[in-house]
């Protein structure tokens, strides 16, 4: 009898360290994944260094990025990653914010963050700030309780700032936007018109 519970409790306990190393996984696994638009088999890879609070970048996003998007990704030929490079503070919550949402609603973060940039960022302090980011936040299922973990998440903040650093490292970033494409950083006006330039020398 004691021998049979003494299985079972093994079993129990078997099963619980699985199913606790399965969510510890995808967990782990979230954390890494990068932010993208497009196939990972596409053979043009566009990394887009930027900081949410980057006036150049929300003009990046709103006007050449839709445009790369409808005459390159769909297709498949370009696929666009986005990594964080934030230049404050603010642009710091808000890359924090990006990594707590699912892959579904990260495109449609970015595409309101940098549509209402002006908005968001108006407040005269911090906590007003904080607080326009949060009702963004409710907007794509992020309630009060879960966005102040996501600013407090060690592991996230640790993501964004060490992504920030070898970008900076491998490309001796100094503004932003910064464009890479294949592993080259380019150079000039990030207007759709150079951007497509160097795309068509490549496919």
């Amino acid at each position: 009898m004691i021998r049979n519970k003494l299985i079972l409790s093994l079993k129990v306990f078997l099963i619980y360290f699985i199913i606790s190393l399965k969510i510890y996984a995808a967990d782990s696994n979230s954390q890494n994944k990068l932010v993208v638009l497009g196939v990972d088999g596409a053979p043009i890879k566009i990394k887009v260094f930027s900081s949410f609070t980057c006036p150049h970048c929300a003009n990046f996003h709103k006007e050449v990025i839709p445009k790369i998007n409808k005459n390159y990704v769909v297709s498949g030929k370009v696929q666009i990653i986005f990594i964080d490079f934030p230049l404050d503070q603010m642009a710091f919550n808000a890359s924090k914010l990006l990594h707590c949402l699912n892959q579904e609603k990260q495109i449609k973060f970015l595409d309101i963050v940098y549509e209402t940039q002006n908005q968001w960022t108006s407040g005269t302090n911090a906590d007003e700030i904080n607080n326009n980011l949060q009702q963004i936040g409710k907007s794509l299922g992020i309630n009060s309780l879960q966005y102040n973990k996501c600013l407090n998440d060690e592991a996230i903040s640790d993501k964004i700032l060490n992504g920030r650093i070898d970008g900076q490292k491998k490309y001796s970033i100094d503004s932003t936007p910064t464009i890479i494409i294949n592993e080259k950083k380019f150079k000039g006006s990030t207007s759709f018109k150079n951007i497509k330039k160097e795309i068509e020398k490549l496919i």
